[in-house]
């Protein structure tokens, strides 16, 4: 009896081993390619980064060029030169191609990327930023003391910090293109005093 149960278990573990190599291969197989999409998730990840810190080449210049234009009056006209420009209709946004004209691309830097950047005034026209029709976005001056307000007192048509003239919006945007045909979009607004 024992002879009859050794012939019955002599074939079946060839079959078993078949199907436990099979899992294992397709597992392999699975955990190969989840570890090879992390990596490239992980690497697009930081070539995005290192985009974004490109951009902040365009947004400085920008910001610099509006911290040392010492006459207001430059401000009131596009500056070509300056990659300035004075108007920003409210229909563009930066997929429109008129948005970046004017606009000025820094040379390549050390990685391959492209920066160009633009600054808006943001005003429907050119000129003073309170001459009729122009409308443009500002904000109350801030005031030069610093502590606690009095409730309501911004409100009030005599305060103190609206006795000075408006500080004007001014948007910087920077966009950059990478070396493997990324690009990344980044904007800063600043404000200013006319």
């Amino acid at each position: 009896m024992s002879k009859l149960s050794h012939r019955r278990q002599r074939g079946i573990a060839l079959p078993i081993m078949l199907i436990m190599l099979t899992v294992m291969m397709v597992s392999s197989i699975y955990l190969l390619r989840s570890s090879t999409s992390t990596t490239l998730t992980a690497t697009n990840l930081a070539y995005d980064a290192a985009m974004t810190k490109a951009a902040d080449a365009g947004l400085h210049a920008g910001f610099t060029y509006l911290r040392t234009v010492s006459n207001n009056n430059d401000l009131l006209v596009n500056q070509a030169a300056a990659g300035y420009v004075a108007t920003l209709p409210q229909t563009w946004t930066v997929a429109n191609a008129n948005f970046w004209t004017g606009s000025i691309t820094l040379p390549v830097d050390s990685d391959g990327n492209r920066v160009e950047y633009v600054i808006h005034r943001m005003c429907n026209f050119t000129g003073a930023y309170d001459v009729l029709p122009n409308k443009c976005q500002t904000t109350a001056p801030r005031p030069g003391t610093t502590g606690p307000r009095a409730l309501g007192e911004t409100l009030k048509v005599d305060a103190s910090n609206l006795a000075s003239a408006a500080q004007i919006h001014y948007v910087v945007t920077a966009r950059v293109f990478g070396p493997r045909g990324g690009n990344v979009v980044t904007q800063a607004v600043i404000m200013k005093g006319p």
